[in-house]
């Protein structure tokens, strides 16, 4: 079973949502916040949001930006979040997210690709590694208080 994948549409808005959610354990994005940062994202011009159909249902999504670098002429691609909800986990809709996403940025110019994903996540890093991905840097957060 083969996914559609296309650029998200407010009506995608929730389900994408769920997956964050419930997939990836962002309990703080809500329809609300998603759909403010969404117009914003599109406003920006810069970030990209597409999303994996089966049967006109959203089943996953990936969310990347584009990013400048120094050093680099066409900056690269940054995976901010990629979710496929547990149902069709292993059925290829993440394969097909990232092979996606891949043929975006050779389309672009982009040659180059990072993302992050949780330390415990090592299904996700299988996942990754399966697909290509080399585990070459660790990620460091931090969470500013702000007053």
């Amino acid at each position: 079973m083969e996914a559609k994948i296309r650029e998200i549409v407010a009506n995608d808005y929730t389900e994408v949502v769920f997956l964050w959610n419930h997939v990836l354990g962002v309990r703080t994005v809500t329809d609300e916040n998603f759909r403010v940062t969404m117009e914003q994202m599109i406003k920006a011009g810069n970030y990209k949001t597409f999303v994996a159909l089966l049967e006109n249902h959203v089943v996953g999504f990936t969310s990347i930006v584009h990013s400048l670098a120094v050093g680099s002429a066409n900056g690269y691609l940054h995976i901010t979040g990629l979710a496929v909800h547990n149902d069709y986990q292993r059925h290829r809709v993440g394969t097909e997210l990232l092979r996606y996403t891949e043929n975006y940025a050779k389309d672009s110019g982009i040659s180059s690709i990072i993302l992050c994903t949780g330390m415990k996540r090592t299904d996700a890093h299988a996942f990754y590694e399966h697909n290509g991905y080399d585990k070459d840097s660790y990620c460091f957060d931090k969470i500013i208080k702000i007053d």
